[in-house]
């Protein structure tokens, strides 16, 4: 990967260009970290839809600890969030480069933790598996968080329902016809159409590829989506570490 092309990824001027290949490579890993987590724990965890309406139903069925696992996991996705906030606004109020890297780089790291956990929860307890949902709540959270801060709340890789609803829409635009001629025309927008479909298909080849690898080989596919997530945020992370290098150099001169 061109050191030019991964630091326009994760860069502070955000071009269209660099939203979309950031989103389609975050899109990527998240399904195949949803699909790794179905098979680890049983559920999907990039989306609280279903794990809300889950809890509502646990607790009218007084199933109490499915209540709070789901609990649990919404606080998780919800403290991913607010840490990716917190990183980005730590880095902004310094002016570093890096400031929506760092939360890749976290993100990276946590994937490979959860790589590391994962072999032992078929003969682990409840705590453990819990533990995990959190934990990939966590990373989903820190993801969206990041992409939604980037791209101004246009876009969106741990979930495909808006993906889907906004692609209807540009599809019901597009094969409105307008007959009042008199009337501003309703017209799709092909070019956010085509992001949307890049997006949706992104998220479940990801799936696909996530699927086949944790069935085949293992935990240690959350190596190769640690890498992707380094490779798109180390370049800004260097050249912090670079300024922060040669400001010191610069202030222990006599």
């Amino acid at each position: 990967m061109p050191l030019a092309y991964a630091r326009s990824l994760t860069s502070t001027v955000r071009t269209h260009r660099g939203n979309l290949h950031l989103g389609v490579g975050l899109a990527f890993v998240a399904g195949a970290t949803n699909a790794g987590a179905f098979l680890a724990v049983g559920q999907y965890t990039s989306h609280m839809t279903g794990i809300v309406s889950t809890m509502a139903d646990a607790i009218v069925l007084r199933q109490w600890p499915l209540a709070i696992s789901g609990l649990v996991a919404v606080l998780a996705f919800l403290a991913g969030s607010a840490t990716s906030a917190v990183l980005i606004n730590f880095a902004r109020r310094r002016s570093l480069r890096s400031e929506f890297a760092q939360p890749l780089l976290l993100e990276a790291a946590l994937l490979l933790a959860f790589g590391a956990v994962a072999p032992a929860l078929p003969n682990g307890r409840g705590v453990l598996i819990a533990a995990t949902v959190a934990l990939l709540c966590f990373i989903m959270g820190l993801q969206n968080a990041v992409i939604t801060k980037i791209s101004n709340s246009v876009i969106r890789t741990t979930h495909v329902t808006g993906l889907i609803t906004d692609l209807g829409i540009e599809f019901g635009r597009m094969a409105y016809v307008n007959r009042n001629r008199t009337l501003e025309a309703v017209t799709g927008d092909r070019t956010r159409a085509t992001v949307l479909a890049a997006l949706l298909g992104s998220f479940f080849i990801g799936g696909v590829a996530g699927a086949l690898g944790f069935m085949h080989v293992g935990y240690a596919t959350t190596v190769p989506l640690a890498l992707l997530l380094l490779l798109m945020a180390f370049a800004p992370a260097v050249d912090d570490m670079r300024g922060a290098l040669s400001r010191r150099d610069s202030n222990n001169q006599p």
